[in-house]
């Protein structure tokens, strides 16, 4: 699975593929436990083979917002705090037993500084993260909590249904009761 996902960029060869996953640590998470929390320094990134995460934030209200959802075959970390080694703003929890491939910042530098396809690889990385932002930042001032199920569910039909109401409703900025309503009607 994750040798599929360095060979869809197009930039490794099968041996760099093989040899830096040697340097990937496999970890199980459990179901509410943190790949990351908030005022810690994110220090690797993580490659999702089993499980679903949510990325979230307690504002100064004190609510729990949660602003993301990663599944598997997706790479993880909070990317802010990676990249500018400052404490992360958020917090990225398990809402499933999971199961990753984490690969530590200094294993990264070390193929940066060794490989130039590791530094094309981080652009296209940096790219998709922009993009997903963008996305994310329209779809919230333009679609309304219909339309960001759906794109939910038609985006990840088998996992949507393993997401509490609870946090399902905290992403679209709903209540849980206004996303049942939007479920019954989908559904008939």
């Amino acid at each position: 699975m994750i040798e599929n996902y360095f060979r869809s960029f197009n930039i490794f060869s099968e041996n760099e593929i093989k040899d830096f996953l040697t340097l990937f640590e496999v970890r199980k998470v459990d179901k509410n436990e943190f790949f990351v929390q908030e005022g810690d320094q994110c220090r690797e990134i993580a490659f999702i083979v089993s499980g679903i995460f949510r990325s979230y934030y307690i504002s100064d209200e004190g609510k729990d917002i949660t602003y993301c959802f990663r599944f598997p075959e997706q790479l993880m970390a909070s990317y802010s705090s990676f990249i500018s080694d400052t404490p992360s703003r958020e917090n990225m929890q398990a809402i499933t037993d999971a199961e990753l491939m984490v690969l530590k910042k200094e294993a990264i530098d070390g193929l940066v500084k060794n490989d130039l396809n590791w530094t094309t690889f981080l652009k296209m990385i940096a790219e998709q993260e922009y993009l997903e932002l963008e996305k994310r930042f329209f779809q919230l001032q333009r679609d309304s909590a219909s339309q960001r199920y759906e794109t939910l569910l038609g985006n990840q039909p088998d996992y949507v249904q393993k997401i509490s109401l609870q946090y399902l409703a905290s992403y679209l900025g709903i209540t849980q009761r206004h996303l049942s309503r939007i479920r019954k009607e989908i559904t008939i």
